[in-house]
């Protein structure tokens, strides 16, 4: 064994002159990894592979001075042999890096939009399901479980949430006119005219979302910014403007619908709006005689002259 590892040791260190001077021609081709330099042929046939075969040779010499030619063969064909295996090794190692961050990097999107969504869900309201609508739903609501569907297939449900709300105002502010007013008189239908109004452009809104959505929903920012910070050096210059590119068009439908959303508010706070104003409305026959400052008055009165009466007594 001490004289396989003699002949080794010598194979191994013959060959790093003629590995040199490859990899000083053709970095690629004496070195298993992807970004090569001639610095690192330097080092790797210079340093690490003749430091080896010398702590070969000196661990050796424990048995005596007999190197075997089996030894000195093998340490000849070490390195064409070891490099492919290196190469498959550190290419396995990489896509398994990559992955990984990948899958954490997915991970942690998942948990921020689902964060966001219950950041985004104010008490009260209802989940809309474009795949049952309510019983009984009207062409509005028919209409803002199409709008969630096309939010939902474009991988927006931070937008979709947008169409529960505004289902859970419109519905509000109807339950709201109902109280007030009777289906038949003209206060209610003039009132529920514009409130559909306004909730039908709130739905051609989110419909707009779910098409400027739809532009980009195959551009992945977070493979394109990890390619810019892994490989920002070795991009060629029109890669790089593509990958920017592509931010950019991330960035401004990002603002476009930033824009849109802004407009959804706009029309919830109106719905809001309309059923505070509503709901202050006093529509049914007053059953108190007197109001309620005069009844507390009389009463008061009649509890002091009562208080009165039993001292005298």
């Amino acid at each position: 064994m001490l004289g396989f590892l003699q002949g080794f040791s010598y194979g191994l260190f013959m060959t790093c002159l003629p590995w040199l001077l490859v990899g000083l021609f053709n970095p690629g081709l004496a070195l298993p990894v992807s970004t090569t330099s001639r610095l690192q042929v330097i080092a790797r046939y210079c340093l690490v592979v003749p430091f080896i075969s010398m702590l070969l040779w000196l661990t050796s010499l424990w048995g005596g001075f007999s190197p075997s030619l089996f030894g000195w063969l093998t340490g000849i064909v070490a390195i064409p042999v070891a490099l492919p295996i290196e190469r498959t090794l550190r290419g396995w190692l990489a896509r398994r890096r990559v992955r990984r961050h990948e899958a954490q990097r997915e991970a942690a999107a998942q948990q921020r939009r689902a964060q966001e969504e219950r950041n985004a869900y104010e008490t009260g309201v209802s989940v809309l399901d474009p795949a049952r609508p309510p019983v009984g739903a009207d062409d509005l609501v028919l209409a803002m479980c199409r709008a969630k569907q096309n939010l939902l297939d474009v991988h927006r449900p931070d937008l979709a949430i947008l169409t529960d709300r505004l289902y859970s105002r419109y519905r509000h502010v109807m339950d709201v006119l109902g109280d007030r007013f009777h289906t038949g008189e003209l206060a209610f239908e003039r009132s529920q005219g514009l409130v559909t109004q306004v909730c039908f452009g709130a739905v051609d809104t989110l419909t707009t979302m779910a098409s400027q959505a739809r532009g980009v929903v195959s551009v992945d920012g977070n493979y394109v910014r990890g390619r810019l910070e892994r490989e920002g050096k070795r991009l060629s210059d029109e890669e790089r403007a593509a990958l920017v590119r592509r931010l950019d068009l991330l960035v401004e439908t990002e603002h476009r619908l930033n824009k849109l959303s802004a407009r959804i508010e706009s029309a919830l706070t109106v719905l809001d709006d309309t059923a505070v104003s509503m709901a202050r409305i006093e529509t049914a026959r007053p059953q108190a005689s007197v109001t309620t400052e005069k009844a507390l008055e009389d009463l008061r009165r009649f509890v002091e002259g009562a208080d009165r009466y039993g001292r005298k007594d």
